[in-house]
């Protein structure tokens, strides 16, 4: 009788669950990426940390009724203020605790409550940043950086793979010449994205032009699927290059590019050319569902709110209409008396 009262108060206990989250739900479940799941584990860890060494409660006696909504906002506070993270952080934190709290609802319909009251915690609010991207004057100058040499080469079918495909960096190092599809026009990709999520880009003509040229040279031998296609050699073997490397590789010839190109931003990483890419199509009247489609993105909001800037043009175009229905007669200009008259003041 004891060892069931034990087992339902365990059962009550916040962090009873959280083993079954982070080691079988979000990755054999939810095929959470092995990213999503490292940043909640570190938004329940720094929660459990709070909890026991700033409250000054031990977790085996913190349960989910204890979770208030007052909890949840000194916590929101602590972050803040104590920790002095950034808005962004703040909210991831928030975010894997309300993605536990739903998790473990489902289960049991009694945490419900406790999770619509995390779920009422304000997030902090992020400034809207403009995100710099690589205008479309500079762009060739950028893409044509790289010196028409062997590495040089390399370099440069890197670049253009990246803004052709506007993929993640991650995507770009996990590709194999087994993903490849070169048919009699324009080649096709697979790409394993976020989430073990896959989708096949359809290259450019260019672009697809420049990929043959780089594997007849960087892979001349019979062609093995499971080669990782762009590469470094280390010690005679073969190892898909890496994250570190490409951003080496793209803040090189951006520095390059800026001494002919001064409005290339100071520091070009691989994102912003998929930022380029992106804001490019949407400005240039691509339906926001096909660029979703090219990104990668479940949700078209998600596309909406992070690429779809207007150009200065597009601006301009918008305030000119309606501007024909503008009086041209200047009627405010006269005395004093006049004005006046026109407000019925006098």
């Amino acid at each position: 009788m004891s060892k069931k009262t034990d087992c339902v108060a365990f059962e009550k206990l916040f962090f009873s669950k959280t083993y079954d989250f982070l080691e079988i739900y979000l990755p054999k479940q939810a095929c959470r990426s092995r990213h999503t799941i490292k940043q909640y584990k570190t938004g329940l860890s720094c929660f459990y940390d709070y909890v026991s060494d700033v409250r000054m409660l031990s977790p085996l006696s913190f349960t989910f009724i204890h979770c208030t909504y007052k909890f949840l906002l000194e916590y929101r506070q602590y972050l803040g203020e104590d920790q002095r993270n950034a808005a962004s952080t703040i909210n991831c934190r928030l975010a894997a605790i309300r993605s536990y709290l739903e998790y473990v609802s489902d289960g049991d319909a009694s945490i419900i409550p406790v999770y619509l009251v995390a779920e009422r915690v304000p997030s902090a609010p992020v400034p809207k940043v403009r995100r710099p991207v690589i205008e479309a004057a500079d762009l060739a100058a950028f893409l044509d950086s790289p010196a028409h040499t062997w590495k040089g080469n390399r370099d440069r079918f890197i670049l253009i793979l990246l803004y052709d495909t506007a993929i993640r960096v991650e995507e770009l190092v996990s590709i194999r010449l087994g993903d490849i599809v070169s048919g009699s026009s324009a080649s096709s990709i697979l790409i394993h994205g976020k989430g073990r999520k896959e989708r096949c880009i359809v290259l450019s003509d260019k672009a697809s032009e420049h990929l043959n040229a780089y594997i007849s040279v960087y892979h001349d031998a019979i062609p093995d699927p499971n080669c990782p296609l762009i590469y470094t050699v280390i010690h005679g073997e073969i190892h898909p290059m890496s994250v570190r490397n490409v951003e080496r590789i793209l803040h090189k010839y951006g520095q390059a590019a800026k001494a002919t190109n001064p409005n290339i931003p100071d520091s070009v990483h691989p994102h912003m050319m998929r930022r380029t890419r992106a804001c490019g199509l949407y400005q240039d009247g691509v339906p926001m569902e096909q660029v979703a489609a090219l990104l990668g993105h479940s949700h078209i909001e998600t596309t909406r709110t992070h690429y779809a800037e207007p150009s200065k043009k597009q601006m301009q175009e918008s305030m000119k209409k309606g501007t024909e229905r503008e009086p041209d007669k200047k009627e405010w200009l006269g005395n004093t008396d006049e004005i006046k008259k026109k407000f019925g003041l006098l």
